[in-house]
């Protein structure tokens, strides 16, 4: 199935001519580029008139063949920094006529191993690499001719198996850098005990401790608004069924906590290799199990003002979707609401991405991130695009 056909080739043609060498091994130019891709608001191909939204809300194209577009931040003065899983590239995106529509696109790197995680921090991006992390300063102010980046650290685990990163910095001003399981199942903390782990350590990359343990996958975190406290996804061990076991949304209450992995699954679920070592009670449960295989991602908590009160109280998350259940899970917005940390639904926000009767998709949902103007953006690695959410003020989320 062809993406983006008509303007992914402008793309590849406009790319070709224009790119210029970004190799971390070579001199950068000492004068200002033109931005490597620019445009002009083209009209998006995908079918978004398929996505279902609550009553009241709107959805449209911020950006468009972004390819591979996975983790996002924000940066001081506007710049939407995009990381990538397979493309080994980063891209900054800018609105420059602040009509919520991408006019600007700058491939700021095309040359980094596997650059899914980004985070933004006093003017520097940081980008996460399976086993290093790099930080490009004063970044917003070079996107034609970005600088050499700063090495922060080389020493995580190279293994690629769940090596790819989402990174983030918390309330504290710690980066929080999580290590997936090098496996399927394995209890991989033998051999590294910074494995199936959410870690953290000083923007400089000194004090690192393993923050979380147990976390088998964990591809998007956040901080709840009012608590600050940490609220994390994780993605369920495969090879045991179509509906078990579930995947996760996780909350860490304090540092050190372990949530069961690879001992036992969702709270309940004993691993049928691992399980008979240590019971399930001796971990902490999820939240909200969450449907098998749905390989959440990002999730989020309202910030701006513009959905509706009713959102305080909600989780969002990603789900990107199955690739090994017979029929397809996930490829949605979902949304857990809460009361008192704990879990009361969880039900649809988006869909639509993928056609139930076919099981063909359009779409997979990875990151979201809020606008100062409250409004959601969501990127999607598969639509290689990145969407915007509205809300009107007529309709209502939850009854």
């Amino acid at each position: 199935m062809m993406k983006n056909p008509s303007f992914g080739l402008v793309l590849m043609a406009m790319l070709s001519l224009l790119v210029y060498s970004s190799c971390k091994n070579e001199e950068k130019p000492t004068t200002t580029e033109e931005p490597l891709v620019e445009y002009d608001e083209v009209p998006s191909t995908l079918p978004i008139e398929r996505l279902k939204l609550p009553a009241g809300f709107k959805i449209e194209v911020y950006a468009d063949s972004i390819d591979g577009a996975r983790s996002m931040a924000m940066g001081e003065e506007g710049t939407l920094f995009v990381g990538t899983r397979n493309d080994e590239t980063v891209y900054a995106i800018q609105d420059l006529d602040k009509d919520y529509k991408a006019d600007h696109v700058t491939i700021l790197d095309s040359t980094l191993s596997v650059p899914n995680g980004i985070a933004f921090r006093k003017g520097s991006l940081y980008v996460a690499e399976v086993g290093r992390l790099l930080r490009y300063d004063s970044i917003e102010s070079r996107l034609g001719n970005p600088p050499e980046p700063v090495v922060v650290y080389d020493d995580y685990p190279n293994e690629f198996h769940h090596g790819w990163k989402y990174i983030a910095f918390g309330p504290d001003d710690k980066l929080y850098v999580p290590v997936g399981a090098p496996c399927n199942i394995c209890d991989s903390t033998s051999s590294d005990k910074r494995f199936a782990s959410i870690t953290r350590m000083d923007p400089d990359g000194s004090n690192r401790e393993i923050y979380a343990h147990g976390v088998r996958n964990t591809v998007g975190f956040t901080w709840h608004p009012e608590t600050e406290e940490l609220w994390f996804t994780d993605n369920g061990r495969d090879m045991m069924g179509d509906d078990i076991p579930p995947c996760e949304l996780n909350r860490v209450a304090e540092a050190g906590q372990h949530f069961g992995y690879p001992f036992c699954h969702g709270g309940t679920v004993k691993d049928p290799e691992f399980g008979d070592l240590r019971p399930c009670s001796d971990f902490v449960p999820p939240v909200q199990p969450l449907n098998a295989h749905v390989a959440p991602l990002a999730v989020k908590f309202k910030s701006g003002s513009m959905f509706p009160e009713n959102f305080n109280n909600v989780a969002l998350i990603a789900e990107h979707g199955s690739w090994n259940r017979s029929k397809k899970s996930g490829y949605r917005i979902s949304m857990v609401e809460l009361q008192d940390n704990k879990a009361v639904s969880y039900t649809t926000f988006i869909e639509g991405w993928l056609d139930e009767e076919s099981q063909e998709q359009f779409g997979r949902p990875v990151d979201l991130l809020f606008l100062k103007d409250g409004s959601l953006l969501i990127s999607d690695d598969y639509g290689d695009a990145i969407y915007r959410v509205t809300y009107d003020g007529m309709g209502t989320l939850i009854e």
